[in-house]
């Protein structure tokens, strides 16, 4: 895991509201801001990572989504009480 990245996402979502969302991008920028898109690739394992241990919530849609399975646009959050991470792709909004 990239330390960095892991950094900067839980400052970000650190200064946020409950609730409030990062995007993939933002991280990498926050990283890296001149090569942020050299970054951008190791934000998603890392949010993997951090989601898998229950540190924070993968979004799709602005639900929560399961970090095995999701595809496409995506964010990251702080978890909230009640999240519930679908288990199946589709529920997820995967299959779009």
């Amino acid at each position: 895991m990239s330390q960095a990245v892991e950094d900067a996402i839980l400052d970000l979502l650190g200064k946020l509201p409950p609730g409030k969302s990062v995007s993939p991008e933002d991280v990498a920028k926050a990283v890296d801001p001149a090569g942020w898109r050299r970054e951008l690739g190791k934000v998603r394992p890392v949010a993997v990572g951090l989601a898998r241990a229950g540190r924070l919530t993968i979004l799709r849609h602005n639900k929560p989504a399961n970090p095995e399975k999701f595809k496409g646009v995506w964010r990251m959050r702080l978890p909230l009480e009640g999240d519930q991470i679908p288990a199946d792709a589709a529920e997820a909004g995967d299959g779009e």
